[in-house]
């Protein structure tokens, strides 16, 4: 398993003590903070590949955290781990920017796959694979072998959410988030459409091969190659 510099962002000295701790143990780079104000310091003091982030902080809770974590650092991996269980807790907190949402307690087995899962997509100077696609956030455009494609805000939002997930795979519950949709917008379909289009546009692009793969009961996984450059794009949850 890859080490990585990890913050634990938690309020309550015993949990974040016994968290820092564990991972440590596992060979990871720990640091432990109690609220948003410590995190800034320690980010400006060695900075770090991944935040396991509570929601209830005092002062600027975990959800404003990971906007603004994910708008000044948009690769850094972010697991929240909180007391909140209800679906529309976990729909805000994957709009909010989390890679992974678990609810507390969870087990340190269940912590470390999810650290794990993040820390797949943590390879800061892979080279880019050959044929992969290009999108860039602040041109609204998908680069490809065959030709350029225009894409709007929303899709592109999509893209960057694909990209940037463990194993390029985000569950219906995310893409709910990430389209706006509502619960009920499930059962008609939305996300299917909005992959139709992703779809096809990525196959104008040039993209070889499937483009994205259903996981049956669980939502979809990106199956082509691609770099992003100019993130990240701006909330879009009222465009």
């Amino acid at each position: 398993m890859r080490s990585l510099n990890i913050i634990v962002v938690e309020d309550n000295d015993d949990l974040r003590e016994s968290t820092h701790d564990a991972l440590k143990a596992l060979g990871h780079a720990m640091r432990g903070v109690k609220g948003a104000p410590e995190l800034d310091i320690a980010l400006a003091n060695g900075g770090a590949d991944l935040l396991i982030l509570d929601i209830n902080l005092p002062g600027e809770d975990g959800l404003c955290v990971a906007r603004r974590m994910r708008q000044s650092t948009p690769d850094i991996g972010i697991i929240m781990v909180t007391a909140r269980a209800r679906l529309e807790d976990k729909m805000q907190g994957y709009a909010s920017g989390a890679d992974i949402y678990l609810t507390k307690p969870v087990a340190m087995g269940e912590l470390s796959a999810a650290i794990q899962a993040v820390a797949r997509r943590l390879n800061a100077g892979t080279p880019n694979p050959p044929h992969a696609l290009t999108l860039d956030a602040s041109t609204l455009q998908l680069f490809g072998t065959l030709e350029t494609v225009g894409v709007s805000k929303r899709e592109a939002q999509l893209l960057e959410a694909f990209a940037k997930a463990p194993e390029h795979m985000l569950d219906n519950l995310r893409l709910t988030a990430l389209s706006s949709a509502s619960k009920d917008d499930l059962s008609k379909g939305a996300i299917e459409v909005q992959i139709v289009r992703l779809r096809k546009k990525l196959e104008q692009a040039g993209a070889c091969g499937p483009t994205f793969k259903a996981i049956r009961g669980t939502g979809y996984q990106l199956c082509v190659p691609l770099v992003l450059q100019n993130t990240p794009i701006q909330s879009l949850r009222h465009a």
